[in-house]
């Protein structure tokens, strides 16, 4: 056999197949003395799983433009963290490959992307005369991200902060002047904290005269706790909001909340706090759950919560807290009794304060957001009015969709008025699956009844609430919705008015987003609140709205702004995006400072607009003329990819799906001269209830690629062609559950994907990897699985493999194990480990917190797949969470996915060699086609013996 094989090898150079390279090695490594004999020549098998593919010839040139991974230089001494390190061995050693190694560099075109200053946020002033500039850093250390943690209730505390953990934050605040003429003036730099101060929190003063923010200087003892600080806008100058240097924020839930133009409320670390709870050396008895009662209860897979009575008590230590009220003269005054405070939530009229607060009994199955829950109103200037409620712990919301909490909920002020509450009681007990008619109800209350008054209806919903959009007592918007059915509705409500019927403006699906009216833009009202602009066209007395939408169509977003007559439903439509070369949205109202009616030729909008190479600027745009003026000038974040090519394409999946994805390809790339190249599919299935709304168009041709830290894009820098999300539609109609044919669907729509790319030249055939996170990550493990025949490795981070491991459902599946168990084991990529041979690549962080993604998914995957010879590499990241933080764990991630990507797929020398590995009968027609000569290549197609191939379906059919 190994003679047979050896002159295999020589005929290659008789068929000039060059540069094409095939070398012994390749062969010995499928272990071709395992197959059975030699089948007669000619004896072809035209249904394989895997059918055999043509080798494709590919000139030279195609692949000057690749770098390999060992091209990166090493870094200088001077490099800011020196655990990182590159590699320039032009080889892989057998100890690059194990499991353990030092943080590692990408290339450095990759490198400098990522490395590349972040461009500034902006925040206006309440008066639309001042931008501010929050400046920010790159990415932050891993010695950081090691910093102690406490995982409690489904929430990570940092305690030497008492704060939330692993929190971003600004460098610096510069206030810019908006001049008349639309331009910015000259960067006012707030001062006066200490160098290298972290800073969050920004809230402006409701007049627009101060700025407060936390600052936090040094993370060593208490010099890492948070401070509130305020600064004049007009000097720039900040100083402590405090006198004394021991009065600390907690910020573990809400922070503060300006009361009035002078006055804060601060939620501060209780003065009278002692020690650190200890925990027991023995504790005082077993761990005991128990459900005696036969009650009903599921819960997804949360993580992080409290395990025992010592964790209780540390989630009381950090999260309690005293409530002050300081004043900018230096006064302050304790504000109610210590408790576990959640929410501040001040009335319009700045005279009460609606204070939310979680107690025990804590639960060790639910995060905090169910622990029992108290609602008390409260005057401004600390006297208790009343308890609007206390509710008890909900342990037992069903897991179906659109199940809701028992009792009160969505507790707020109408924006429109003073001091009047509103709120939504469910009428099925918060479970979605008891049919109910009316299913919700809206009341209403002044936040003082009269004694004996009760709450009023406001209004009656058949399906979920959803919100309301206040404007005053002739108008408001309450929307409804029902996942199953994917049914919305807006109604129109005079509040004011209770001989006015309600009636429906829009029932549509949420998914058909051709139908999409838009939203609402709202003004700011004089107390800081918002509500629906009304907007008078010169002496026309009828109720108008500006309705703000993305313009979904077949051609891709093209947003508008519509003036919407209420009463009639006439729209006119008053501006739109450029649809041939950029994309504009509409940001907010600039003209909405001053009391009293808005007008449509006194209009001011904030707009952005970006193109496919061109960064996101804003313009402030003037009615009537329409005139725009530029407001910001950002550069280009990276230069380097600023002419990348950008194209939205569309095809089909073999069920008729409409199906799109947005095509990117490198800089100068010419498909005629350079031909196919490496391509990355990266993507994340989505499920719908109809094939007609899966089939619409998301997304515009036009927008500017942000390339984010991880995003696959990067790969462009390494001369790959970037399939960014291909739709991969999971539709289920009418009564049929779309999980139930997921790998059926997910496969078709990878193939149709593939298939677009290789026919248009684009992408090599033999050199597709496919990638993804979460959720996409769990899609990758699925494609390697059953359609290895499209991909030549796969990289999958922070994924979940196993669904019995989420088994009160998971993603958009409401089922449970045990309702749907072939579904959850079919979907489960771990049940095919023995399937997948195409190299994957595992990556995941060590502290995961999303529900449904543990760690241990990528563990036991890992080893499932090893336990059957499965080649892949598992990384798992410490310190990180679901998505990635730390400069070293970003750049060590980019650096493994690119030495994948480099290996196994723009090094992958034949198109052939990804799917002979599993199929005996392939390799034995290849030897018999070669050692007989049988083998002539055509452009555009291979003939083997009366059968032809078609590169872009890569089958065999008989001529």
């Amino acid at each position: 056999m190994m003679r047979g094989l050896s002159k295999v090898y020589h005929r290659f150079s008789f068929f000039s197949l060059s540069p094409l390279t095939l070398t012994p090695p390749l062969f010995l490594s499928l272990n071709l003395n395992s197959f059975s004999s030699p089948r007669a020549a000619g004896h072809l098998r035209t249904q394989s799983s895997r059918p055999f593919k043509t080798v494709t010839t590919m000139t030279a040139d195609r692949l000057h433009h690749l770098v390999p991974v060992n091209s990166v230089a090493a870094e200088n001494g001077g490099e800011a963290n020196s655990s990182l390190s590159s590699s320039s061995d032009s080889n892989y050693t057998e100890d690059e490959e194990s499991l353990g190694g030092k943080y590692r560099l990408p290339p450095p075109e990759i490198k400098d992307i990522v490395d590349a200053p972040p461009l500034p946020a902006l925040a206006f002033s309440p008066h639309r005369d001042k931008i501010l500039f929050l400046k920010r850093r790159a990415l932050p250390p891993l010695a950081e991200l090691a910093r102690p943690e406490e995982k409690l209730a489904g929430i990570r505390i940092d305690g030497r902060c008492n704060t939330r953990s692993r929190m971003s934050f600004y460098t610096g605040i510069g206030i810019h002047q908006l001049l008349p003429d639309g331009t910015l003036g000259p960067e006012l730099e707030v001062h006066g904290f200490p160098a290298g101060a972290k800073i969050n929190f920004v809230n402006w003063s409701n007049d627009g005269q101060h700025l407060a923010f936390s600052v936090r200087v040094g993370e060593e003892d208490n010099s890492g706790k948070l401070r509130v600080w305020v600064a004049d806008v007009q000097t720039g100058k900040a100083r402590p909001l405090f006198q004394s240097p021991d009065i600390y924020l907690n910020a573990v839930f809400d922070n503060f909340v300006w009361l009035d133009n002078s006055t804060i409320l601060v939620s501060t670390i209780p003065s009278s706090r002692g020690d650190l709870p200890k925990k027991p050396l023995v504790p005082s008895g077993p761990k005991i759950q128990s459900n005696e009662q036969k009650h009903v209860v599921q819960v997804r897979t949360f993580q992080d919560l409290l395990k025992d009575e010592y964790d209780e008590d540390l989630f009381d230590y950090y999260t309690t807290t005293q409530l002050l009220l300081a004043s900018l003269d230096g006064t302050v005054k304790e504000f109610g009794p210590p408790a576990v405070y959640t929410s501040l939530d001040p009335s319009p009229d700045r005279k009460y304060i609606m204070l939310t607060s979680v107690h025990r009994p804590y639960s060790f199955i639910v995060p905090c957001g169910r622990f029992p829950k108290k609602v008390d109103v409260w005057t401004t200037d600390g006297k208790f009015v009343r308890e609007l409620c206390d509710l008890p712990l909900a342990e037992d919301i069903p897991i179906v969709f659109n199940s809701v909490r028992k009792g009160m909920r969505s507790i707020s002020w109408r924006a429109d008025k003073p001091s009047i509450l509103y709120w939504v009681e469910t009428q099925d007990g918060g479970d979605a699956r008891v049919a109910v008619t009316p299913r919700d109800i809206i009341y209403t209350q002044h936040v003082e009844p009269l004694e004996g008054e009760e709450p009023e209806i406001l209004h009656k919903l058949d399906l979920r609430y959803g919100g309301i959009s206040w404007c005053d007592d002739s108008l408001a918007l309450v929307y409804e919705s029902w996942f199953k059915t994917r049914q919305t509705r807006t109604w129109v409500i005079s509040p004011g008015y209770k001989d006015v019927t309600p009636r429906i403006l829009f029932d549509r699906s949420s998914e058909d987003v051709y139908s999409d009216p838009g939203s609402p833009m709202l003004r700011r009202t004089p107390t800081g609140n918002y509500v629906i602009a009304k907007i008078k066209k010169g002496n026309d007395e009828s109720t108008c709205v500006l309705l703000n939408g993305s313009g979904a169509t077949p051609e891709g977003n093209i947003p508008f702004l519509d003036l919407f007559d209420i009463n009639t439903g006439s729209k006119e439509r008053i501006w739109e995006s450029d649809k041939e070369k950029y994309y504009e949205t509409t940001i907010a109202l600039m003209s909405d400072q001053t009391e009293g009616d808005l007008y449509l030729n006194q209009l001011k909008i904030l707009t952005s607009k970006e193109s496919k190479t061109e960064n996101t600027q804003y313009y402030i745009q003037s009615w009537p003329d329409k005139k725009s003026c530029q407001i910001t000038n950002f550069p280009h974040p990276y230069p380097q990819l600023a002419s990348l090519q950008k194209e939205m394409i569309r095809y089909q999946r073999k069920d008729g799906v409409q199906l799109t994805a947005t095509l990117y390809l490198p800089p100068c790339y010419d498909p005629s001269k350079d031909g196919p190249l490496p391509c990355l599919f990266w993507s994340y299935p989505g499920e719908f209830k109809s094939k007609d709304a899966a089939g619409q168009v998301r997304g515009s041709p036009n927008e500017f690629a942000g390339i984010g830290s991880t995003s696959p894009l990067l790969w462009l820098a390494r001369r790959f062609a970037i399939l960014s999300g291909p739709t991969i539609p999971i539709i289920g109609e009418g009564t049929e559950e779309a999980n139930d044919r997921y790998v059926e669907q997910l496969v078709a729509s990878a193939e149709a994907a593939v298939e677009e790319v290789v026919r248009r030249g684009v992408a090599h055939p033999g050199k597709i990897a496919v990638g993804g996170h979460s959720y996409g990550a769990f899609m990758t493990a699925n494609l390697l699985a059953h359609a290895p025949h499209l991909f030549s490795c796969g990289v999958a981070r922070s994924g979940a493999y196993n669904r019995t491991l989420t088994p009160f459902g998971f993603q958009n599946e409401d089922r449970t194990l045990w309702e749907a168990t072939s579904t959850y084991v079919e979907m489960s990529p771990f049940m095919s480990a023995d399937k997948i041979k195409k190299p994957i690549l595992l990556i995941h962080g060590e502290e995961d917190n999303n529900a449904g993604t543990l760690t241990m998914q990528s563990d036991r995957f890992f080893n499932a797949l090893k336990g059957h010879g499965g080649q892949c590499r598992l990384v798992v990241l410490p310190f990180e969470s679901h998505g990635y933080a730390a400069r070293e764990s970003i750049m060590h991630v980019l650096w493994e996915t690119d030495r994948w990507l480099q290996k196994f797929c723009a090094s992958n020398t034949s198109d052939v060699s990804a799917d002979v590995e599993d199929s005996k009968d392939n390799i034995i027609i290849m030897i018999e086609l070669l050692i007989f000569g049988r083998w002539r290549a055509e452009v555009g197609t291979a003939t083997v013996n009366g059968w032809m191939s078609l590169p872009q379906h890569h089958k065999w059919y008989p001529l």
